[in-house]
């Protein structure tokens, strides 16, 4: 008991100090788990972390604070799961909130200075997650092409449909490719209790999304009708981030609950802190209810949007976890972790590196930031903080 008390601590801590300072988005909190947890804690391998990556991509939701959840669980159960997540999610969702109370005060913060910088740091964490699992997920020439390739056909069709399908061409080019070859992995698990919990989530995620708009028809609730519109939006999102704006902005401008001023002022805080964008569903519920009380909408639009990622990847990852001990399946993921390589690859260069870097000081500033994480191996909440600085004097 004071083992499993103290492994789900020590998940809340790991990610409590992501949730405040991983900066740029899903991409980007990626490549900071990759170092956290594969290089500096070695919870897991790299090909573990892309076996998990692109379960994650394949699954509506956020597909980073799937990832969250997922490792949470690995590493200390439910609990794990849950206090990772909770810890990952709060520090954006409180400074969300109280954007929200404050909305307007502080203007535009999307052009500023920090924000660049951040937009900086985020191009030398990427950049050095991908180099990291090119090196051991692509150590050979087929899966460098099917990497290549899979980045060339996601930056030509920009999308979610792209990335699930080249992770799909991949896993089938691995599986003719590397059939006789045996990766050594230990067997995994067969199917248990753990499996059963797993089909009650599933359903769980199905029946949520047919049973909220019968029940706020039926009742009328302003609650119920909160709950199921960010319920809603959570799951028919796939690859999350910016996906789902256009969805909440359906949910919540047409009502009334919302102005379009109001929402796009949300959005550009959001860029701002750090965490997942998917917190600007506490500043949305936080506007829908005003008053002294408003956090409580807030708390409640925030739990309705993340939890049918959670129900998705609850779900599914135990049974990914027993059909990635096989041997077939195995082959497969080999080609289907070079794939992921690819979209890291493509990502970026859009949006991380488009978004980030404007002229040649940029370029300068990044790659002195990819070299203070790697040569000098600057911790990233540190390198963080300099290019936020640095990012006040670089748009000067």
């Amino acid at each position: 008991m004071t083992r499993t008390i103290a492994s789900v601590a020590e998940v809340a801590g790991a990610f409590l100090k992501l949730g405040l300072s991983s900066f740029g988005g899903p991409v980007a909190h990626l490549g900071y788990f990759q170092r956290e947890f594969v290089v500096r804690r070695r919870w897991l391998d790299d090909a573990a972390f892309a076996d998990l990556v692109a379960l994650c991509q394949f699954l509506p939701g956020p597909a980073s604070s799937q990832a969250v959840f997922a490792i949470g669980m690995r590493r200390a159960g439910l609990a794990g799961a849950i206090a990772g997540s909770a810890c990952f999610i709060l520090p954006s969702a409180l400074a969300m909130v109280l954007f929200a109370y404050g909305v307007g005060s502080m203007g535009d913060v999307s052009r500023s200075g920090w924000v660049h910088g951040l937009k900086l740091a985020a191009v030398a964490v990427v950049a050095r997650a991908v180099w990291s699992m090119a090196s051991k997920l692509c150590p050979d020439w087929p899966r460098r092409l099917l990497a290549l390739a899979s980045a060339a056909a996601v930056l030509l069709r920009p999308g979610v449909a792209s990335q699930v399908g080249a992770i799909a061409a991949c896993a089938l080019a691995g599986w003719r490719l590397g059939r006789g070859e045996e990766s050594g992995r230990e067997p995994a698990p067969g199917i248990g209790r753990a499996h059963a919990w797993a089909i009650a989530s599933l359903a769980c995620f199905g029946l949520l999304l047919v049973v909220l708009p019968l029940l706020e028809r039926q009742t009328g609730s302003r609650d119920l009708a909160v709950f199921d519109g960010f319920y809603r939006s959570g799951a028919l999102v796939f690859g999350g981030g910016h996906v789902v704006l256009p969805l909440l902005r359906a949910e919540v401008v047409p009502p009334g609950w919302v102005s379009d001023g109001m929402f796009l002022a949300g959005y550009g805080a959001a860029q701002a802190i750090p965490g997942p964008l998917f917190t600007f569903a506490a500043y949305l519920g936080t506007l829908i209810y005003r008053g002294p009380h408003a956090w409580a909408g807030g708390l409640l639009a925030l739990f309705a949007i993340f939890l049918p990622g959670w129900l998705a990847v609850g779900g599914a990852y135990p049974f990914w976890h027993v059909l990635r001990g096989t041997a077939w399946a195995r082959a497969a993921l080999r080609g289907a972790n070079a794939a992921v390589v690819g979209i890291l690859l493509a990502a970026l260069y859009r949006p991380v590196c488009t978004e980030g870097i404007r002229n040649a000081a940029d370029v300068a500033a990044a790659v002195v930031a990819v070299a203070l994480l790697g040569t000098a191996r600057m911790p990233p909440w540190l390198l963080v903080a300099v290019m936020g600085a640095a990012g006040q004097w670089l748009l000067r």
